[in-house]
Formats: structure tokens, sequence, C-alpha cells
């Protein structure tokens, strides 16, 4: 066997790790944020669907989406334009950061304590005697405020913080070759974070097994996973000040002529952004994909979290679960990220986004088999051991895990790519648009469609066929935005960046 020549052990290197050596100084920074941000939002993520589902049922998820989620995002889209127009970029980080921990550790401190107080369950028993029982989500919603409202901060902080703080951020100080070698490795950071956090929720949630009679449990747990959530958030702060204070500042890292263009160009209104987006054949692909995708995994999970309710109703248990679901998920997205997605990222764009529909495709025809020919195949389900509910949720359990790693590592770096050879206006404007409003539209649209076949068939098993139907067509509109916008970044990209994608 002939020894491996130089060229060839540095082939293998770029394979891994493309990167160069004076570029640690940029990437490792970056990978460090996004590790905290993304921290946080997995923390997060599995606390409020502990809440939710184990006190409202998943029935609620889709009305908290639309009447709580959806007004909140459009708000704060509202709010952070007006604001981007006074206020630094550095500045509008920091206070963005601090108004969301700001509201957790009030939950911690002050709500949650308190939360028989301040819940109205006499008034929502009242509510369901006179509303039929598809409303049934809607009026566990009110009775559950304070978790519904813990549950639309924490969907915020994974479209505020983490799509638009982020990847805003990461867009404006990296050039398409950069992206092309840099964003998939982003999410290594990204996804290292969900190795810690999940095996950290799982042990918080085992503290119930060394707490006295009479102690509530979860909520020891919900304090220790605040005071992460908290550090973490502090942290992020501190890299993101590092960042401008001693990586910014070289030429080779960021390009001053395009600050100078960002601040001296006019600024358009909110009405005339929406307006001028639009209009943009490239921007409504970009929401079309954004929007498809939520409407997607919001059909899918909210399927699944019924499933898993059922299996694990104790709300430490249900964390458990989710924090070893979120140790698979990292582990999947890692793998994926580094023998998959940067790999193709620098090969094909189109392929690299068109693989996520596909894997949601594949997997979701499993899932909802499942579900529907459970009673058909329950003999031979329970010769293998076990039970249709069991296998039912760890159906869901791959599916999911296989969805939000193809959307770590392949469809978010290929989507925040092709933001990068738009003018400083339009990404700023249009990423707010699309990451805030368009993301959580995708999602109350998926949350939608289940309140009005709720309304109709009033239970979610029976509405699963119907969801299966919506979730096929809508892959089928994702996949041919993303055909259409190849096309387009392809030729933008030629002509702005003088780069051939």
């Amino acid at each position: 066997m002939s020894a491996k020549t130089p060229h060839e052990f540095s082939r293998i290197r770029e394979f891994f790790w493309p990167i160069h050596a004076f570029e640690l100084k940029k990437v490792v920074p970056m990978l460090l944020l996004f590790f905290f941000i993304t921290f946080n939002y997995t923390i997060l993520r599995d606390t409020k669907d502990t809440l939710i589902v184990t006190a409202a049922g998943a029935e609620a998820v889709p009305f908290i989406k639309v009447w709580g989620t959806m007004p909140a995002a459009i708000i704060f889209m509202l709010v952070y334009s007006e604001l981007s127009n006074y206020l630094s970029r550095e500045t509008l980080f920091y206070l963005t950061i601090s108004f969301f921990l700001g509201f957790f550790v009030l939950f911690a401190t002050v709500l949650y304590p308190n939360r028989e107080f301040l819940n109205p369950h006499e008034f929502a028993d009242r509510l369901q005697a006179v509303l039929p029982t598809g409303l049934h989500g809607f009026v566990e919603c009110i009775r559950n405020w304070t978790y519904a409202l813990y549950d639309i901060f924490a969907e915020l902080w994974g479209s505020a913080v983490l799509g638009l703080l982020f990847w805003g951020f990461a867009n404006d100080i990296t050039k398409i070759s950069e992206a092309k070698r840099f964003y998939a490795l982003f999410g290594i950071g990204a996804n290292l974070s969900l190795l810690v956090s999940g095996p950290l929720s799982v042990s918080v949630s085992n503290i119930r097994k060394f707490v006295p009679a009479g102690v509530d449990a979860w909520q020891i747990s919900l304090n220790f996973l605040t005071c992460f959530v908290v550090i973490a958030g502090l942290i992020t702060m501190v890299i993101y000040w590092w960042i401008h204070r001693y990586v910014l500042i070289e030429p080779v890292f960021y390009d001053p002529d395009e600050v100078k263009a960002r601040e001296t160009k006019p600024k358009l209104g909110l009405i005339e952004s929406l307006k001028y987006l639009a209009s943009s054949k490239y921007i409504l692909c970009i929401a079309a994909i954004v929007i498809c995708y939520g409407v997607c995994i919001n059909l899918l999970e909210v399927t699944w979290k019924a499933q898993l309710k059922l299996q694990y109703p104790d709300p430490n248990d249900y964390n458990t679960f989710m924090g070893y679901f979120s140790t698979a998920t990292g582990i999947t997205t890692l793998f994926m990220m580094l023998f998959v997605g940067g790999n193709l990222l620098r090969r094909s764009w189109k392929l690299t986004a068109m693989l996520t529909p596909a894997i949601l495709l594949i997997t979701g025809v499993a899932f909802f088999g499942i579900i529907l020919f459970k009673d058909m195949m329950a003999i031979s389900i329970i010769a293998l051991g076990t039970t249709p509910l069991f296998l039912a949720v760890m159906v869901g359990t791959v599916q999911n895990v296989l969805s939000k790693a193809s959307k770590y590592s392949l469809l978010d770096p290929s989507k925040e790519m092709v933001y990068i050879p738009l003018d400083p206006e339009t990404k700023v404007k249009g990423k707010a648009v699309i990451d805030i409003v368009g993301s959580r539209f995708g999602k109350s649209g998926g949350s939608l469609i289940q309140q009005v076949l709720l309304l109709f068939f009033g239970t979610l098993s029976a509405i699963t066929p119907y969801i299966a139907v919506c979730l096929f067509l809508f892959i089928a509109i994702w996949i041919a935005a993303v055909s259409s916008l190849s096309k387009q970044f392809g030729f933008i990209s030629f002509v702005k960046a003088g780069e051939k994608v």
C-alpha cells in the first residue's frame, strides 16, 4: 500500500476542516457564539414542551402558535425593524438578549411559583362547558397562560436570537467564498451544544429522585435550567463583544467599505421594505422555503408530541426523554455536518437544499404510516415485544431527529448563504421579515390547519390522515421554491461577486 502524498493529506484535511490557520481567530469565536445561543435554544425548547404538553396537552400547541407566537413575532419584527434605524447592530444585540433573559428569570422566580393563583382554572372550566370539543386546546392555553407565555418567548429565542441576530451577524461579516467553508462548520458549535444540553436536561430532570416528598421537583429543575440559560446568555454577549473588539478590526476578516455603505445607505421604512420584499421573486422563494419548513415541522411535531405525552405524562419523565432526544439530534447533526453538509454545500447548493424536504418526505411517510395503520399491524408489533404507542413514539423520534439534523446541517447553511449577495438594506430588513414573521407564519400556518381540522373532527387522532396530505402538499411547494432559487442564486452570485455557485 503506497504512502499518501502531502497533497492527498491536504485534501483529506480540507474535507473535514476546510479552514486556514489564520481564519481560526474568526471561526472559533463564531463557533462558540453559535454554541451558547443554541445551548439556550435547546434548553428552552425542551422546557417549554414539557410545560405545555404535560399540562395543557399537544392540542394547545397549534393555538399558542397562531394566537400567541405569531402576533408576538409580528410585534417583535416591527420593534426590531424600527430600532435598527436608530441603534447600532451591537447595541441591538445586547438589548435583545437582555430582554429575553429578563423574562426567563421572571418566569422561574415569579410566574411559575404563583401559577395556581395566576392561571384562571375556574374561568377555563366555565369556558370549556360552552365551547365545542375542538376548542379544548384554546381553553387550555387560557387556563395555562403562564406556560403559554413561556412557550412564546422560547419560540422567539429561536427566531430572534438564533435566526436573526446570529445568522444576520454571520451574513454581515462573511463572504460567499468563506460561507461555503464556514457555514456548515458554524453548525458544529451548535450541535456540540446539543451534546451538552441534552445530558444536562436529563441530569436536572432526574433530581426528583433526591427530592423529599411534598417538594415540587420540577420547580427545582426549572431553577437550575434557568440559571444555565442566564449564564449562557451572558457568555454570548461577552463573545459578541470580543469579536467586535478584537476580530472585526482586521481588514482580512471584515471589509470596512461594506460597513460604510451600510451606514450611508438610506433607510427604508417598514411598509416600503415589505412592498419591496414582496416584489422580489428571490426573497419570496426564501420566504417560501422558511414557511414550508415551519408548516411541515409543526404538522409532524404536534402529532408526535401527542403520542409522547401518552407515553410520558410526568413532566420530569417527559423532560428526561427530551434530553435524550436533544443528545441524539446533536450526534446525528454533527455526523451530517462533518461527512455530508459542508462538503456537499461546496459542490452543489441545490442538492444540499433539496435534501431536507426529501428527508421529511421519506420519514413522514414512515411516521404517519405507523400511526394510521397501527391497528392493522398491532399483532406484529406486539410480537416484536413492544406496543403500538411506543413504536409510534420511537418512529416519530427518529423522524424528528433526522428532520432537525438535516435542517441544522443542510437547510440552515444553504438558506443563510443566499442572503450574502444581497445589498445591506435588503439583507437586514428581508431577514427580519423572513426569519421572524416568515418562520412564525410557517409554524402558525401549520397550527391554523390543525385548528380548522380540530373544529370539524374534534381530536388529533381523527385529523391525522388530513395532516399527512397537507404535509406532502407543502413539501412539493418547498421543492419547487428550492429549484427556482437555485437558478436565481447562481446568477446573482456570478454577477455581484464574480463567483459561480
